[in-house]
């Protein structure tokens, strides 16, 4: 008997040391940043080759984006002229911002010869009309500097991603949001009412032309959400708010009624959302309120992932990552995923109740001004992204020069109507398989963000539900991952079972099969799409399939359900030369996923047989 519990003890231990590592490295370390997206190399040839990629190194089909021109415009007059360059070469263009955050192929121009125009120094605030509380800045501000300018001034803009290691190009061109349905809501591209927009142009017109779009051209719904089709953004202005604080308290609770608050939370609480750990059957309830400038309080909001870690220990954390996800057993899984959750609420969530200078969390409510709440990213550091990393640096957690912690990142929205049914059939699979959700807790679980109803062509169509969840990804090609047949049920019943819409800068490739036919406005985004741009330089085959213009986002062959490029139909899709075959979902049986079993139907849970 103590011979066979002693794998599962062992096991067990080591699961708790890894997530235990994965938390101490974060705060350990300087800051050092992660590196940018577009990387050139010499050669012999008359110009360097470069490739460009996102910060998580790689694109979920793993190709390469190769790119045959990189240009880095410092104002209007050099993007102007670095757009013209392209069109009367008749090459495809594309903007790659400072960092280029998303998970999808929007950045890559499609074609070896093509031209990449980086806003990495675009990136000045133009002008501030503080009594019409206006902003204009260029399109590659970051977030972090454009909240901390306006608070400067005693503005505040209402809503934005929790991540502030974003530019404004990219945060508007894939909808990017926060959590709210009171107002205009949670998207920042609510609050943009004037754009300049560099697009191609006749050889009379010199090949470029700069258009200029306020808040009364109907031309605004396609732009402030535009996928990076429409041109190059220079400016983007947007209203803003006088400045204000926010008290923020943590509700934690079971999830009994999980299921009933899912609907009614976002109505409640003005910034709440909710933190749902499925396995360990517990919510994080949000109540996060505007107050009184007046009201004592200087609380901040470090959220702790996103915080600078050590690289060495950064990569013995993956290592030991990989050991857990790859050998581990449910058991080891499931013991080490409480360490992460039970650390966070000791640390506060990654809030403090000063102004940083001692970095405590003596308890919620916490109070603080709005823009040190609303979001972070202290890993960025000093922002030298052409800093060699190196093992005695420190990096954000994701830090693909390093190879450190690669992970998927699905995002979906669901119509707050039908957000309490998911729930519920997500809990039924939870019931189902109880240790396949222990990774998802241990990554923070199922994060629940409320998205309101836009004008926006491609924004939201109704008031939403967002759901975000993160999970492991091996650097190898076609590698099993535990219970993913579960993270893929999931995935597909929300998209197709409740209509989900997947958030245009996350996902992988299968999520957005047939999503333009979800957006009623698609068809006048696609008018405005061919006015201003009509010989498409500013597409690429990732744009046109995922726009519904030409060809599908899926990819069929052997395995590719393992890496979500297709929903699998056959075996071949999954990798049966290791046990993982196509089959039905638990609780979604319309769903197709790969699982471990045996080729004649029957399945297996998990690495072994036993339930933590």
């Amino acid at each position: 008997m103590i011979r066979r519990l002693l794998p599962i003890l062992f096991q067990s231990l080591t699961g708790f040391l890894v997530i235990l590592l994965l938390w101490l490295v974060s705060h350990l370390a300087v800051t050092h940043p992660p590196p940018g997206p577009i990387v050139c190399t010499t050669t012999d040839g008359p110009k360097p080759q470069c490739t460009v990629t996102n910060t998580y190194g790689a694109f979920p089909d793993r190709t390469i984006c190769h790119v045959g021109n990189v240009t880095y415009p410092r104002t209007e007059d050099e993007l102007v002229a670095a757009v013209a360059a392209a069109v009367a070469a008749r090459r495809k263009v594309k903007v790659v911002t400072r960092y280029s955050n998303s998970f999808p192929k929007l950045a890559c121009p499609g074609e070896v010869d093509g031209t990449a125009i980086s806003t990495r120094w675009l990136n000045r605030m133009v002008h501030v009309d503080v009594s019409r509380r206006l902003m204009t800045v260029e399109s590659g501000v970051s977030l972090h500097d454009l909240v901390r300018d306006a608070a400067a001034h005693g503005l505040a803009l209402p809503h934005s991603p929790y991540w502030s290691g974003l530019t404004i190009g990219g945060v508007i061109a894939t909808g990017a949001h926060g959590s709210s349905i009171w107002g205009k809501g949670s998207a920042v591209h609510e609050y943009v009412v004037g754009m300049r927009i560099v697009t191609p142009a006749p050889a009379s017109d010199g090949f470029a032309v700069v258009r200029e779009i306020d808040a009364d051209d109907p031309d605004l719904d396609a732009a402030k959400v535009s996928l990076g089709v429409l041109g190059a953004v220079s400016q983007v202005t947007l209203a803003l708010e006088p400045m204000f604080k926010r008290s923020v308290h943590f509700v934690r609770r079971n999830d009994s009624d999980i299921v009933e608050n899912v609907a009614v939370w976002g109505g409640i609480h003005e910034f709440g959302d909710i933190m749902w750990l499925p396995r360990q059957r517990r919510v994080v309830y949000r109540e996060d309120d505007r107050v009184d400038v007046s009201l004592p309080g200087d609380g901040r909001n470090d959220i702790i992932g996103f915080r600078p870690a050590a690289s060495l220990l950064l990569l013995a954390s993956r290592a030991a990552e990989e050991w857990l996800e790859e050998r581990g057993s449910d058991v080891a899984r499931c013991l080490a995923s409480h360490i992460m959750p039970a650390t966070q609420e000791r640390l506060g969530f990654g809030f403090t109740n000063d102004d940083g200078s001692v970095a405590e969390f003596t308890g919620s409510p916490l109070v603080g001004y709005h823009h040190n709440i609303q979001s972070s990213a202290s890993c960025m550091g000093t922002l030298h992204e052409n800093s060699r990393s190196h093992l005695l640096s420190s990096s954000c957690m994701w830090n693909a020069r390093l190879r450190t912690h690669a992970f998927y990142n699905s995002g979906y929205s669901i119509a707050l109507s039908c957000a309490p049914a998911f729930v519920a059939d997500v809990a039924r699979l939870r019931d189902a398989v109880p240790a396949a959700f222990c990774q998802i807790d241990s990554k923070m679980g199922l994060l629940m963000r409320y998205v309101k109803a836009s004008s926006a062509y491609l924004g939201k169509a109704e008031d939403s539900v967002d759901f975000d969840v993160t999970y492991y990804r091996s650097y190898t090609r076609g590698m099993p991952r535990a219970h993913a047949d579960v993270y893929d049920e999931i995935e597909q019943m929300a998209l197709r079972k409740y209509g989900g819409l997947p958030h245009w800068g996350k996902n992988r490739n299968f999520a957005f099969d047939g999503v333009v036919d979800k957006y009623p406005n698609v068809g006048d985004f696609i008018k405005v799409k061919d006015r201003f741009d009509p010989d498409g330089f500013f597409s690429s085959e990732w744009s046109d399939q995922v726009l519904g213009i030409r060809g599908s986002p899926v990819i069929f062959g052997d395995g590719c359900a393992m890496e979500g490029l297709c929903v699998c139909s056959d075996d071949s899709h999954c990798a049966p030369e290791k046990g993982y075959f196509c089959r039905p979902g638990k609780v979604f049986t319309e769903a197709r996923v790969c699982s471990l079993g045996d080729a004649a139907g029957g399945s297996r849970v998990g690495n072994d047989l036993t339930d933590a």
